[in-house]
Order: structure tokens, then C-alpha cells, then sequence
């Protein structure tokens, strides 16, 4: 479980650097360059990142069950990853009315993610993971739409042809994720075989 708190503290803390402490990266940048800056970023994001992954695989082996989700729960996480996925994927696909209105796609995404995955698990690791995530979100969004407020800067306007290709590539990557295995793969977890 430490290792999952220290993996989550790395990972989540240098991601939010630039949202939440934007002079601290300024500062970093001058002293380092961008390009060291940018080394003790990766650096930083990569460890965290195996420290998270490891410390939840630990954790899931000797599970502190907190509570037990309703069944319903399990579809709602379902339903819920597709949002998630179509926000994901609208994060990166040019001139979409998705990215257009809501500005920060992936940080929603991720916001979905979290919310999703603590409706259907109850487990410590899964609050201190989804949790986290959830937390950071939902600050790294509230940050980032003030410093849209403040700055004159307008969104790029959203295509159709965008947002329909946002969708449908957003719903490939979930059909491939629910049905196509790839979630059992990486996580070891059948979300099918959970929910039904």
C-alpha cells in the first residue's frame, strides 16, 4: 500500500505542476532548461508510474475490502468507460466540437474514469487509486478552466466530421477494451464477466 501511495504522490504530483503550481515550472525551467525539465518530468512520471502499478498489483492480492457495490454498479462503470474513452480520443482529434465546448477533454476523461471505477469497486486500493485520480481531476480541471477565464484565448471551432470520427474512435477502443479482451489483458480484470 505504500508503494501505491508513493506511486500515486509522484505521478499525480508532477502531473500537476503545470496546473496547480505554475511558477514552480516556470522556476524549473529556468534553473534546468526546458530540456532538463523535461527529462526530470519523465523521470518523475515513469517511476511513479511503476510505483502505482506495482503497489496496486500488490494491494489487489490481499484486498481491505471497504464495501461491496451494488450489481448495478458494474454496468454503470460500463456505460460510464465509454464516455471516458470518447472524451480520451477527443483530447487528440483535430478541430472536434467535443474539444471545442468542453476545452479539456482528457482531463474530464480521466475525471469519468475515476468516478467510474469507484462505483463498481470497493476494495482500500481501489479508493486510494480512483480516489486520487478523482481528486486531481477535479482540481487540475477547476485550475485549468480559470486560466481560461482569464486568458482571451477561444477554442479552435469543432468540425462535424471531427467529432463524429472522436466518437467513433473513442467507441472502437472501448468495444475494444469491453469485448476485445484488452482490458482483461492489461488489467486481469473481464468487465463483461464482472457486470453480468
Amino acid at each position: 500500500m505504500l508503494q501505491l501511495l508513493i506511486g500515486l504522490a509522484l505521478f499525480l504530483g508532477i502531473h500537476s505542476v503545470q496546473s496547480l503550481a505554475p511558477q514552480l515550472r516556470r522556476n524549473a525551467i529556468a534553473r534546468w532548461g526546458a530540456l532538463g525539465f523535461k527529462g526530470v518530468y519523465t523521470a518523475i512520471s515513469l517511476l511513479g508510474l511503476i510505483l502505482l502499478v506495482q503497489g496496486y498489483g500488490q494491494a489487489r492480492l490481499n484486498p481491505l475490502i471497504l464495501w461491496t457495490p451494488p450489481r448495478g454498479m458494474q454496468h454503470a462503470t460500463i456505460l460510464l468507460m465509454w464516455l471516458a474513452m470518447v472524451l480520451l480520443v477527443a483530447s487528440y482529434v483535430p478541430r472536434n466540437q467535443i474539444k471545442a465546448k468542453l476545452r479539456h477533454p482528457m482531463t474530464l476523461s480521466v475525471k469519468v474514469w475515476a468516478l467510474a471505477h469507484l462505483l463498481s469497486n470497493g476494495n482500500l486500493a481501489d479508493l486510494l487509486l480512483f480516489g486520487g485520480f478523482l481528486i486531481w481531476s477535479v482540481l487540475v480541471f477547476r485550475a485549468a478552466r480559470q486560466r481560461d477565464r482569464l486568458s482571451l484565448h477561444t477554442a479552435p471551432e469543432g468540425t462535424l466530421i471531427g467529432s463524429v470520427l472522436a466518437v467513433t474512435m473513442g467507441t472502437g477502443i472501448w468495444a475494444a477494451f469491453l469485448m476485445g479482451g484488452l482490458h482483461l489483458w492489461l488489467i486481469g480484470v473481464m468487465p463483461f464477466t464482472r457486470a453480468s
